[in-house]
């Protein structure tokens, strides 16, 4: 029979899980939301469909990217489950994918800073007679070195972190990760389909640096999680 005691303990257990949870979700969203503002392949291919296709290139191209990610996604959470129980190859992972979070963060601080990064550039540089965009968003994912050594690197710890709290937490990670791309994306082929510019090219840059900046901080979690578990593995 149930006491006062255990229903609290049950309900702080709840609300406890829910925090870890959006907190897997926000984490999620903004480091993808950080990747996908950076000029890239599958900007200029939304681009350069938003101005054939209207504001559904955006969408369309997230969903062939987006596929690609949940294969990924769906490999690396039931083919390397053991791969991850392991502390040193765990260790190894975290350190890894700190260290490419904080170069990534630091690339972009550096950048917005140089102002060597603007939406307008990336007309110059799209795809120009891409018809089938989901095709195209899956195609130009998977032949990108940086999207490769992104999940190789920081997606393989975000995948194994988010395990820690179940099938549910990798959900929640897909979610955020994915709806980062969907907002972006889909703003900016709506925002090119109409003939405007979604933000102004120095607001751009100071998201870029903003995000760079928290970037690197979560490199450092990254990282010293990774160092624990070495810790741990050879004591």
């Amino acid at each position: 029979m149930y006491t006062d005691v255990d229903s609290k303990i049950f309900w702080l257990k709840e609300r406890l899980i829910k925090v870890v949870l959006w907190g897997i979700f926000i984490s999620a969203f903004l480091i993808g939301f950080s990747g996908a503002m950076m000029p890239g392949p599958m900007l200029g291919v939304t681009i350069d469909g938003s101005l054939k296709k209207g504001w559904t290139a955006g969408p369309l191209t997230v969903l062939g990217h987006g596929i690609l990610e949940f294969i990924l996604i769906v490999i690396m959470t039931f083919g390397l489950k053991d791969f991850f129980s392991n502390p040193t190859v765990a260790g190894f992972i975290g350190f890894f994918g700190g260290a490419f979070l904080a170069w990534m963060g630091y690339g972009m601080i550096k950048s917005g800073i140089n102002k060597s990064v603007s939406l307008e550039s990336q007309r110059a540089g799209n795809s120009a007679g891409v018809r089938n965009l989901a095709l195209a968003g899956a195609l130009v994912s998977a032949t990108n070195p940086y999207f490769i050594l992104w999940w190789a690197s920081t997606g393989m710890e975000s995948i194994r972190q988010s395990y820690t709290s179940g099938l549910i937490g990798v959900l929640f990670f897909f979610i955020g990760h994915i709806l980062s791309d969907f907002v972006w994306y889909t703003s900016i082929s709506t925002a090119f389909s109409r003939g405007k510019k979604l933000i102004s090219d120095t607001l751009y840059r100071w998201i870029i640096i903003l995000l760079g900046i928290f970037i690197v901080a979560f490199s450092i979690y990254f990282i010293g999680s990774g160092w624990k578990m070495l810790l741990g593995a050879i004591e």
